[in-house]
């Protein structure tokens, strides 16, 4: 079975609703994952913009979600209780989610949701490593990878 990605806010390739944006309400939107391969021992997901006028953008990166896991709800804020979830800066700086945010006029921008299985229960980085450095270390342990494109234009 193959590992997918998949939200019920938005479909593959569609646009991604405007409370899960920096124009709305910031949410993360919903997402679920099926055929998790059989030696997971966690997930790592990040978000990012390859369409950004100054290069790829990267809007969140989580790492340490369990590998019984089969979904991150709605919103940084409604994670699993107790769950050993660890969030890394953004480019805007923070650690958490910042939804889309592209430049008035630019265009349509394809937001990636990238989803990676991995052979290690845990990613030990800094939260200051950001999402670029998260994802280097995930490519180290990664078992699968599954992948969701939105997009939003302002």
């Amino acid at each position: 079975m193959t590992l997918t990605l998949s939200s019920p806010a938005f479909a593959e390739g569609q646009t991604i609703p405007v409370k899960h944006t920096r124009d709305g309400e910031n949410l993360a939107p919903p997402l679920r994952w099926t055929g998790a391969p059989d030696k997971v021992r966690s997930f790592l997901l990040i978000m990012e913009d390859p369409d950004a006028p100054s290069g790829t953008f990267r809007h969140f990166g989580v790492a340490n979600l369990p590998a019984d896991a089969d979904r991150l709800p709605q919103s940084v804020d409604t994670a699993p209780e107790g769950a050993p979830l660890k969030f890394v800066k953004n480019d805007f700086g923070n650690a958490r989610y910042d939804g889309p945010e592209p430049p008035r006029g630019h265009g349509v921008h394809h937001y990636h949701f990238r989803l990676a299985a991995l052979d290690v229960p845990n990613i030990s980085l800094p939260a200051e490593a950001g999402v670029e450095r998260l994802w280097q270390e995930a490519r180290k342990h990664l078992i699968e990878e599954a992948e969701l494109v939105g997009t939003y234009e302002r």
